[in-house]
């Protein structure tokens, strides 16, 4: 059921987007499998309200009005596309590197289109350029995933057990701030009330279902808040390889305090070594200052590098 909601509500979202007509609500019950398989009529009307609702909260506009022109009683829904396209972004190198990395996380796009294709079989009007900006979903295999990035999304406290090898398992109570890929695993990160100190916890170890313990936006997330940063405090890796750096003069301070060795180049650049221990970890931090670094060695950072900056240009 939780893996159900996102994909009902981007089916929802693509219908409404896709016709510049009103679609009448048996329509879009016809169209969405879980409005089709509602156990009654009540059943369809709250979770249709809810749903209606959630996309409301989130700054999508819902307009109401007549499907049909020459009897205005039956009531339709559409999005009108001007009031929920973005804007034009314009990004720094910095932010555009951190866009290309995030990208990785968002693949495999799945069914959602079968909505539209439904109402383009009805004989409406169908516009499926909207489909490309929101098509791709997040993938992720561990059964909790979607219920704690809801979670973390709308800013509701979660209760659920959880288990670490070669431990009993416990209940933890969390307010969930975000939801972190690290080292090839999983994360969610908060504040764990139990104990009241920040934790991250990974996913794939959380036993059963998570609970929802109040109501959406019960809780604020600090403005200083990384996860990143808790990561790194919680699983130092030990450094055991050199990185041969080329920085702009003035740049990358963070890197230089690490560096145990710094050499003028006299052409505003300095070259520094760096003690790392992940190589992509790395490399992710090198792309965010764009040409301002060069990786001159070893290899695997330099093609990690380039993959981080390719994305990023993609």
């Amino acid at each position: 059921m939780a893996r159900d909601k996102p994909e009902r509500l981007l089916n929802l979202t693509f219908m409404l987007l896709s016709t510049s007509r009103f679609i009448p609500k048996e329509q879009i019950r016809e169209a969405i499998e879980p409005y089709r398989n509602a156990d009654s009529d009540g059943a369809f009307e709250r979770m249709f309200e809810r749903d209606k609702e959630e996309l409301r909260g989130l700054g999508i506009n819902i307009e109401t009005g007549s499907f049909d022109h020459v009897f205005d009683d039956e009531v339709g829904y559409r999005i009108r596309r001007d009031t929920a396209e973005l804007p034009e972004i314009e990004l720094t190198p910095e932010e555009a590197a951190v866009v290309g990395v995030a990208a990785n996380v968002w693949q495999h796009a799945g069914d959602s289109s079968r909505a539209v294709v439904k109402l383009k079989a009805a004989g409406l009007e169908i516009d499926p350029s909207v489909l490309s900006g929101v098509e791709p979903r997040l993938s992720a295999d561990e059964p909790a995933f979607d219920a704690m990035l809801e979670a973390a999304t709308t800013r509701r406290p979660v209760s659920f057990t959880y288990q670490r090898p070669g431990q009993d398992a416990s209940a933890r109570h969390l307010q969930p701030w975000g939801v972190l890929s690290w080292r090839d695993r999983w994360y969610v990160g908060g504040l764990d009330t139990d104990r009241d100190e920040r934790r991250l916890f990974r996913i794939s170890r959380v036993q059963g279902a998570v609970t929802f313990t109040d109501q959406p936006g019960s809780f604020e997330v600090p403005r200083d808040v990384r996860l990143r940063d808790i990561a790194v405090a919680m699983f130092p890796p030990d450094p055991d390889r050199i990185a041969l750096l080329r920085v702009k003069q003035g740049r990358a301070h963070a890197l230089r305090k690490t560096a145990s060795s710094i050499t003028d180049l006299g052409d505003g650049r300095d070259e520094i070594e760096v003690p790392f221990a992940v190589a992509s970890e790395l490399a992710a931090e090198i792309a965010s200052f764009g040409p301002d670094i060069v990786a001159v060695a070893p290899n695997d950072l330099q093609d990690a590098v380039i993959a981080h900056l390719r994305q990023a240009l993609a």
